[in-house]
């Protein structure tokens, strides 16, 4: 089992540089960043976290601009994102962001995607609420156009792009899928509650599901799979729990249900701290 980590990096904490490198040192799998580009103070929204909201929520750092730095300090472990809210994004920019990255770190990037929880957020970047995983959808379609291997134009109910020249291009083989266009760029995780909308989803667009935590994955995985089957996926999808505060009697069952990758949750914290917690999860390794 790859144990990857993940952590809200601010202005406050270890730096990405410092932290990449330590995490390679130390045999870890990967690095995955959150994202918020702001949180309104007005919190409408209640945290499902819990309150009071952290103030790392309101203080972390763009993860592209952290996990560019990661990738460039190191050579083998995996960075991605935990998860980018696409939503709130321009399609072509984060296109070339994603691609940008994945390209410079030799194919290391995963692409964590979900669709947000705080209304107030997607408000400010013009998200109307009730759609916005159709407008996920609809701009996950647009950018696998842009990295298609040539000019592909896209018109969708939200998003439309004409045929482009748009490198580099994602480093990940396409994956096929039955009767539709293969799946192109690097490997996209959807984040979220199960559900079938959820789990539909990721059989058509995605290579898996990151759920936050490992409860419960018992009795969802056989719906996720039998989604995946349907939608005539080959194979099963990549589930990588996250957020987890790892034990040995947790990853073992983790094992036993066939996960392969789990990302532990670091504190939010300045470096020796952090550096204290990841000998804490030596053990695991």
């Amino acid at each position: 089992m790859r144990i990857a980590t993940t952590i809200f990096l601010t202005d406050e904490t270890i730096s990405p540089v410092r932290l990449a490198r330590e995490l390679e040192q130390r045999g870890f799998a990967g690095l995955y960043l959150p994202q918020h580009t702001h949180i309104p103070v007005s919190r409408a929204t209640p945290a499902p976290m819990g309150e009071p909201l952290p103030p790392e929520y309101g203080r972390a750092v763009d993860p592209f601009v952290a996990l560019a730095q990661a990738a460039a300090v190191t050579h083998r472990i995996e960075v991605g994102t935990g998860v980018t809210l696409v939503a709130q994004h321009d399609p072509v920019v984060l296109a070339k962001q994603v691609a940008t990255l994945d390209f410079l770190s030799g194919g290391r990037f995963t692409f964590g995607i979900g669709y947000g929880w705080n209304v107030e957020e997607a408000a400010d970047h013009g998200v109307e609420w009730r759609s916005r995983r159709e407008l996920v959808r609809d701009r996950m379609a647009a950018m696998r156009a842009l990295w298609a291997p040539e000019p592909t134009a896209y018109e969708g109910e939200y998003v439309s792009v004409q045929a482009s020249w748009a490198h580099p291009k994602p480093q990940r083989a396409p994956r096929e899928r039955k009767g539709v266009e293969p799946l192109i760029g690097p490997r996209t995780l959807i984040g979220g509650t199960a559900g079938p909308k959820l789990f539909a989803h990721i059989a058509e667009y995605a290579d898996g599901w990151m759920p936050v935590g490992s409860s419960g994955l018992r009795e969802t995985l056989p719906e996720l799979r039998r989604a995946w089957a349907e939608a005539g996926r080959p194979g099963e999808p990549e589930v990588v729990p996250y957020a987890v505060h790892p034990s040995t009697g947790k990853l073992a069952h983790l094992a036993d249900l066939g996960i392969e990758e789990v990302v532990v949750g670091m504190p939010s914290a300045p470096e020796a701290d952090v550096l204290r917690a990841l000998d804490a999860h030596a053990e695991f390794l």
